[in-house]
């Protein structure tokens, strides 16, 4: 049976009090439309339909590239009247026949087996409602049913229910599943005659039971699946709930984390064995962490993989981007290291306070310990990269690379001039500024010669 999945994403989000359209927002690092488009993948549904409204072009401008090949259309909803209306502009591309599955942009952890279960629970025929009930039900929909409990009769919103349906705790979350071709009659008979004048979805109910379909509920597995997000309170609470929900999920399977009320994972984490994290650190795209490797406190790692007993000392920032970090079993990185985008690190590599790396790769055993700078440049085995040194790769429009070859040793405070090449074993002096190959094995100096002048006077500031 085909599955049609709608997903609502038109509101403004006045309580957000931002000029960006709410769904948007992140949660993880990522937009929480995002989240509900990722994981109902995971259905394969025949089309995906989002409705925007607020912020139209930038709702869709963002969703198509992040998932660009994806069978996702998009339609507006101008003005916004209500859901039931924000439904109705999805009409003309639902087919006849088969499920819609009804979703909102703003409840972003959903999960895919609840989707799931509540497409199951419609079977083709019934309109299936996925409730919950909560300790405070405050502005949502509630469930009404028959004496017996086990009829849903209506669902009735928080604007329009009396004070005996107020008290109510099951409540409705946003989400349906029903027959598409009944779908599609139910809404066209929708009516504003409430106290906000808009066209409710929830209505619908009332003309399923009028007509004998059955109504059935289904639960979550947790609440934090249907918890949606009007405000930045809001956002910051659901962001807790589900850090913490990641933290645990890490810890059942080894990893120590020294407080997981302080830990982010922004993407994807991958731990081997005894691995320890400290506190105030965020992981961000895919990044893999190997046996033993501890992760000092305040760090940020994204799209990176660290080998087995590496060490990250605090205060290390790794971002990967789209080409990656690689560092090295048994290497130390840090305090206060940098390393950029195509930094491939050798085994026991060692990048210590104040040392920035980018695009460039470093041999077993290299050592930049202090205040230094690779860019675009292959190192070899067991150099020894002085304090305050750099490769000058840019001319001022194109990049150009350094090779360092083994055992090299650069002196404190030198200027490597790309395109160059460092022999193998040899010795650049310190304060040195080398624009030609070095020779291995050799002392290259490139000082000027230092002066005494006898006599000298040092200026003497003028009284005035």
């Amino acid at each position: 049976m085909s599955l049609s999945i709608v997903i609502m994403a038109a509101g403004k989000g006045t309580r957000m009090k931002s000029a960006h359209p709410k769904v948007l927002h992140k949660l993880a690092g990522r937009p929480m439309l995002a989240h509900v488009i990722n994981t109902m993948g995971g259905l394969h549904a025949q089309q995906e339909i989002v409705i925007t409204g607020h912020g139209a072009d930038q709702v869709e401008a963002a969703m198509r590239a992040a998932f660009a090949g994806a069978p996702l259309s998009f339609v507006r909803q101008e003005p916004q009247l209500g859901t039931g209306h924000a439904v109705q502009q999805a009409v003309p591309m639902l087919p006849d026949e088969g499920i819609t599955l009804i979703l909102n942009g703003d409840t972003p952890l959903i999960e895919a087996a609840t989707a799931c279960a509540l497409v199951d629970a419609c079977d083709g025929d019934k309109l299936s409602l996925l409730t919950i009930d909560l300790a405070d039900p405050t502005g949502y929909g509630r469930i009404v049913r028959d004496a017996s409990g086990q009829q849903v009769l209506a669902i009735v919103e928080h604007k329009d229910a009396s004070q005996a349906q107020r008290a109510l705790r099951e409540v409705y979350t946003g989400v349906m599943a029903a027959p598409t071709g009944r779908l599609k009659h139910w809404l066209s008979k929708l009516s504003n005659q409430n106290a906000q004048g808009e066209y409710y979805l929830t209505d619908v109910v009332a003309m399923a039971q009028a007509e004998g379909v059955t109504v059935v509920a289904a639960q979550p597995r947790d609440e934090v699946e249907v918890l949606g997000v009007n405000s930045p309170l809001q956002l910051a609470d659901l962001e807790r709930r589900y850090q913490r929900g990641q933290a645990e999920r890490l810890m059942e399977q080894g990893v120590r984390l020294a407080d997981p009320a302080r830990f982010d994972l922004r993407g994807l984490l991958q731990c081997g064995s005894d691995v320890d994290i400290d506190v105030n650190c965020v992981f961000e795209g895919q990044v893999d962490l190997g046996d033993n490797v501890q992760i000092g406190a305040n760090c940020v790692i994204r799209n990176a993989s660290i080998g087995a007993n590496a060490v990250i000392h605090p205060f290390t920032h790794i971002d990967g981007d789209t080409l990656g970090v690689s560092v090295g079993e048994g290497s130390l990185i840090g305090p206060f290291a940098r390393l950029r985008p195509g930094a491939q690190l050798g085994p026991e590599v060692h990048i210590g306070n104040f040392v920035e790396v980018k695009n460039s790769t470093l041999g077993r055993g290299a050592k930049a310990n202090h205040l230094a700078y690779l860019g675009d440049a292959t190192v070899g085995e067991r150099v020894n990269y002085g304090a305050g040194s750099i490769t000058a790769n840019y001319d001022g429009a194109n990049k150009h690379r350094t090779v360092i070859g083994n055992d090299v040793q650069v002196g404190s405070n030198c200027v490597l001039v790309a395109p160059i090449t460092v022999g193998d074993g040899a010795t650049i002096g310190g304060g040195s500024t080398i624009g030609k190959d070095a020779p291995a094995g050799q002392l290259t100096v490139a000082r000027a010669k230092q002066l005494s002048l006898p006599g000298w006077q040092r200026p003497e500031k003028i009284k005035r």
